[in-house]
């Protein structure tokens, strides 16, 4: 395994971690929709590496709605942190306009945190899936909310609109969740999940672990069983980058077999789908991640119901 770095030296970005350019004509086209319908994508805001490949090359993208401003200022997330605007609720209109125009299978929608709005922002988001459903009935939705600060309520309502995927991200082990997120808390979210599931138990909870901020092989593996015991469905592993300066600093890149292992530990310990790799984010390959996930599902409910010897 590679090696932490001791103190607050430099480590050098290893080669696997190369991004490839591809400013075609899908990925100026994009841009140029998310511009004119005044949104926002997670792909730009939180200067995902992916944005090359995925606007590019398969023409997808995450709209991050509620604005462009988090109120909360965790230690790994580029997002603005600040005082939001008010809510626009003319954007699910919007969000499912584009959507139809870029005709996707499937669509991600994340959130900044809005610990300024009642229900953190869940009636937006909810009203967006059930825009996207009214004008894109055979597209998938997978959304991706804060912890809504633990307001079950807010989670209710946003569980009522009946989304494919929950997407909620633990993103990181427990021992470290108070250095790097801001407000929210390990135990907190997994209930998060929890609850998600049991309010809607047929649709599938995913839940996103960044690793290299300074946590145990041990504690990613004790990350797993959290989210298993919790009924957490599909899992997403990737490697934290430092987005600036003024954020946490790298303190390992793990390499793609390490990746490739803890896929395989994950899927043992009953996930019904694992994405694991150094740029790998949680919304990333999403669409393959759903398909897959029901392919699992569907084969567990056959063995079920097979007659036993």
């Amino acid at each position: 395994m590679t090696s932490c770095k001791p103190g607050n030296e430099h480590i050098r970005k290893p080669d696997w971690l190369k991004i490839k350019l591809n400013t075609n004509e899908n990925y100026v086209d994009l841009k140029k929709m998310m511009r004119e319908k005044g949104l926002h994508t997670v792909c730009e805001e939180a200067r995902c590496p992916n944005i090359h490949e995925c606007w590019g090359e398969r023409r997808t993208a995450t709209f991050m709605i509620l604005g462009a401003v988090c109120t909360r200022a965790c230690r790994f997330c580029a997002v603005k942190t600040g005082l939001p605007n008010e809510l626009d609720l003319a954007e699910p209109e919007r969000v499912a306009d584009s959507v139809a125009l870029m005709n996707l299978k499937h669509a991600v929608i994340t959130m900044v945190a809005r610990d300024d709005q009642r229900d953190g922002g869940a009636g937006v988001m909810a009203e967006t899936i059930r825009a996207i459903r009214r004008k894109n009935p055979f597209a998938t939705v997978e959304v991706l909310p804060s912890d809504l600060a633990g307001d079950y309520d807010s989670l209710k309502t946003l569980m009522d609109a009946k989304p494919d995927i929950l997407n909620h991200n633990i993103e990181t082990v427990r021992r470290m969740t108070k250095r790097v997120r801001a407000r929210a808390t390990y135990d907190r979210s997994l209930e998060f999940l929890r609850r998600a599931k049991e309010m809607q138990p047929e649709i599938p909870t995913k839940s996103s672990l960044m690793v290299g901020l300074g946590e145990t092989w041990e504690e990613i593996i004790e990350t797993m069983d959290d989210l298993r015991a919790n009924n957490v469905d599909i899992m997403t592993i990737g490697q934290y980058l430092q987005p600036t300066k003024k954020h946490i600093a790298v303190q390992k890149y793990y390499t793609p077999q390490e990746f490739g292992e803890l896929r395989e530990i994950a899927m043992t310990k009953g996930f019904s789908h694992c994405e694991a790799g150094p740029l790998v984010r949680s919304s990333y390959h999403a669409d393959e991640q759903v398909n897959a996930a029901a392919r699992e599902r569907q084969r567990r409910g056959e063995a079920e119901l097979a007659p036993q010897a």
